[in-house]
């Protein structure tokens, strides 16, 4: 956990910080951490893990463990988004599956496993509900520094 990274993000997301994405996870490498686990949504998620793939190219030390909420997540893409989640899951150095079935707490477990095995988030947050939200505030809840990518300055963690 001491150097652990996790990923939390909106589906949304289209690359729109990732330059910022691959300095920071950079950056977090050059401080020690080597583990970094993507709850493979699509979005952030998942481009937080291609990026974490690509550093993993130079160096070898890099892991990425994808966290997955229940057994048959892999169903829910399809096409190119289907292709992308494939290939990260087969060059991911370890995959954890948080639940066999698909419950209404799945992506929850999935959120609190990656909170609580991590000591540092970096997060795509634009102040929206939702899994993104809930990640953030039970990161703040543990003391756990997050790292917000989202461009806005006036987002105010405090006021989750």
């Amino acid at each position: 956990r001491a150097h652990t990274v996790a990923f939390t993000g909106h589906r949304s997301y289209s690359d729109e910080a990732k330059s910022e994405l691959e300095i920071t996870i950079k950056s977090l490498y050059d401080r020690g951490f080597r583990q970094f686990m993507s709850g493979m949504a699509a979005g952030f998620d998942m481009s937080a893990a291609e990026a974490v793939l690509s550093l993993k190219q130079r160096c070898a030390d890099v892991r990425l463990v994808a966290v997955v909420p229940f057994t048959d997540h892999a169903k829910r893409f399809s096409g190119e988004l289907k292709e992308q989640y494939d290939a990260i899951i087969a060059s991911s150095d370890e995959v954890v599956v948080v639940s066999d079935d698909y419950s209404a707490w799945c992506y929850h477990l999935r959120n609190d496993f990656l909170v609580d095995k991590s000591s540092y988030v970096v997060a795509y947050y634009d102040g929206s509900n939702g899994g993104t939200r809930y990640t953030v505030k039970r990161a703040h809840s543990k003391h756990i520094p997050v790292e917000n990518l989202y461009p806005d300055p006036q987002l105010n963690f405090f006021k989750l």
